[in-house]
């Protein structure tokens, strides 16, 4: 179920994604909040860092983590706008996250798709927050790519 609080936080999440549109990268951001705060938010770097794992999730997950000085964010959500995929999914389940809400579904290469089990069993998902502004963004990148 959507709520105030969901369309608040991917808000934030949503501009992460923009900066990282206009720094050329794949506009996908993240935020991870925790106790209504937000300890951690990031987007896409894999151009700048020259690196496939430099993920949004992945930068946000590595950020909470050392915000809280662990490695598990089960009092935590991460908003983040498009479907995780295998790989942050499995890194989201191994952090233990309580919950992941996300924007546009990602077919081609979401984890639901592919590793439906990957996340921790208690995680809860919320799909679909924003998504039409999500997906909106994410084609017009690739459109202007082409």
């Amino acid at each position: 179920m959507v709520n105030d609080i969901d369309i608040f936080y991917m808000k934030q999440a949503l501009a992460e994604a923009n900066e990282a549109y206009k720094q050329g990268e794949i506009p996908i951001g993240a935020v991870v909040v925790c106790r209504d705060k937000i300890i951690a938010k990031s987007h896409n770097l894999t151009e700048l860092l020259h690196d496939v794992t430099a993920h949004a999730e992945m930068q946000a997950i590595t950020a909470a983590a050392e915000h809280l000085g662990g490695k598990y964010l089960n009092d935590c959500t991460l908003y983040v706008t498009v479907e995780p995929c295998v790989m942050c999914a499995g890194a989201l389940g191994w952090s233990q996250i309580s919950r992941i809400v996300y924007g546009a579904p990602d077919e081609k290469r979401g984890y639901s798709r592919f590793a439906p089990k990957a996340l921790h069993p208690r995680t809860q998902v919320t799909a679909g927050v924003m998504a039409d502004e999500c997906t909106e963004l994410m084609q017009r990148f690739f459109k202007e790519k082409r």
